[in-house]
């Protein structure tokens, strides 16, 4: 009964999806290959699709030619040859029949992702009308992913084309991959594609092939799962059921069709472009899993290793954004759940390599989950591939907390990453700290920028502070930069429990 309910959802997609059920009969190619498309520069690139079964097919580019035939799934696949910045170039695929992609550049590719934050259009963000004045860059280009959540995987989604940047264009990208790619497009002087698949609301589970979750360890979020399954299947059972059983059915379908449900997003959208060759990744999500945020320090690690094995392209850069502020402002310091979530982001920095971090702790709205500001933040992550990947001289990681030193009745706070010394903004105290004894009764402090880089903190409160935090709070008052600019780290010094721990 799962099993067809599961064909059904795929079923409903099919008008927009090329599937491995449906005959072939000719030489197909999923979306991601597709007029004015970018491909990775120095690197063999992967192209693939589908044809009958033993057939020859034949892949040409720029001078090059690559034959082979498709296996019995009539699966078949070929590596370009590496090449160049450059173009525009014909890709030519042909088979019982011929497919011709024009206007093929070669440069620099990013995967866009993540949720909301990542999918808001330039058309909704700040200085758009300035922005559309200076629109005109050919070689910028984004192709944009549908929203799909299904448990088989999606060969292609045909409707979904790369766009050339443009005036007309312009309010279609992703805004944070716009300010990102360019950056990187103005610095590099050549080409930039980027492959925008974020969907609003996601949670991170939803991006993991489910097989992954499961050798993880993560049973108890997909036991939870997997009973609202076995309830849809026993509601679907019903010949005639209550109104109530209906509408818990109609919720559960929907429910399962969504962007939470584990591997939902990675068959439903990843997987139509997953192994196309690419750079690197940004990511912008942690919202939805910000009740979670324990579990959050497992997942998302587990999430970029799981896309880098698949990929086969190594350890690519991956390069996420914090949770910016948000909500309302608390009078006195305490728990906070997304402190705990941008905790989670933070540790994955020590967990993985080739791995980097944009705090956004000063751009957030607190009336609004969904900032308008994201130049700043397509600025911070580009400083992070200027800096790590081009080898580009610029600061691009933002301060970080090192160690404590306790000295008469005070904190002294050592940081790393600190470029150009640290800085309190607007006022000349920092803001934004908090201490507490052995009894965890947190306080707010008084803090002085010590040597440049270090920062003394106390309060007449706490004779004998055992811990110290920074930006603990979901819309924290925070002051502190370095040099470049570039906020400091919200931390803390403690590891006693939070809020979020044991939630699955």
């Amino acid at each position: 009964m799962l099993a067809d309910l599961r064909n059904g959802l795929l079923a409903a997609f099919a008008f927009t999806t090329c599937l491995s059920g449906v005959s072939l009969a000719e030489v197909q190619l999923p979306n991601i290959f597709g007029d004015h498309m970018v491909l990775q520069r120095q690197q063999a690139n992967r192209v693939w699709g589908k044809a009958d079964p033993g057939e020859a097919v034949t892949v040409s580019i720029a001078g090059q030619e690559h034959q082979t035939k498709a296996d019995d799934r009539g699966a078949w696949s070929v590596e370009l040859d590496s090449m160049d910045a450059g173009g525009p170039h014909t890709l030519a695929v042909k088979g019982s029949n011929e497919i011709s992609i024009a206007d093929v550049l070669v440069g620099e590719v990013w995967i866009c992702s993540g949720q909301s934050n990542m999918e808001w259009s330039m058309q909704n963000s700040y200085d758009f009308d300035l922005e559309k004045l200076a629109a005109n860059n050919p070689n910028l280009r984004m192709i944009n992913y549908p929203n799909v959540g299904v448990q088989e995987p999606i060969f292609s989604h045909k409707n979904s084309k790369w766009m050339v940047c443009s005036p007309d264009t312009l309010g279609n990208f992703s805004a944070v991959g716009y300010f990102f790619g360019k950056d990187l497009q103005a610095t590099l002087d050549i080409p930039i594609g980027l492959v925008h698949d974020a969907w609003g609301g996601s949670a991170c589970e939803a991006w993991i092939n489910r097989a992954a979750i499961k050798e993880a360890g993560h049973d108890g979020l997909l036991k939870r799962w997997e009973a609202m399954e076995l309830e849809l299947e026993q509601l679907s059972a019903i010949e005639e059921p209550t109104k109530k059983q209906q509408d818990r059915l109609d919720n559960l379908k929907r429910t399962m069709g969504g962007n939470s449900r584990p591997a939902n997003i990675y068959n439903g959208v990843l997987k139509s472009h997953l192994g196309y060759g690419i750079r690197g990744a940004i990511w912008y999500q942690g919202e939805s899993n910000a009740g979670r945020a324990y579990q959050y320090r497992e997942l998302f690690p587990l999430m970029i290793s799981s896309w880098r094995k698949e990929w086969g392209q190594g350890d690519f850069p991956f390069y996420w954004v914090q949770l910016a502020d948000f909500q309302g402002e608390t009078d006195q310091p305490g728990d906070s759940d997304w402190a705990e979530l941008r905790e989670a982001q933070t540790m994955t920095l020590d967990a993985l390599p080739n791995v980097g971090q944009a705090v956004i702790i000063d751009v957030g709205e607190g009336r609004d989950i969904h900032p308008r500001n994201k130049r700043d933040v397509g600025n911070r992550l580009a400083r992070l591939a200027l800096a790590n990947e081009y080898g580009y001289d610029i600061a691009s990681q933002s301060p970080r907390y090192k160690s404590m030193e306790k000295q008469d009745g005070k904190i002294v706070l050592s940081f790393d990453h600190v470029d150009g010394g640290l800085r309190a903004f607007d006022v000349n105290q920092p803001v934004g700290f908090s201490v507490a004894g052995e009894d965890k009764k947190f306080v707010w402090a008084e803090a002085k920028i010590i040597d440049g880089d270090r920062i003394e903190v106390w309060s007449p409160e706490v004779a004998a502070p055992a811990a110290v935090r920074y930006g603990w709070a979901a819309n924290p008052e925070v002051n502190v930069y370095d040099g470049a600019h570039l906020p400091l780290t919200p931390f803390r010094t403690d590891d006693w429990q939070g809020v979020t721990a044991g939630r699955e």
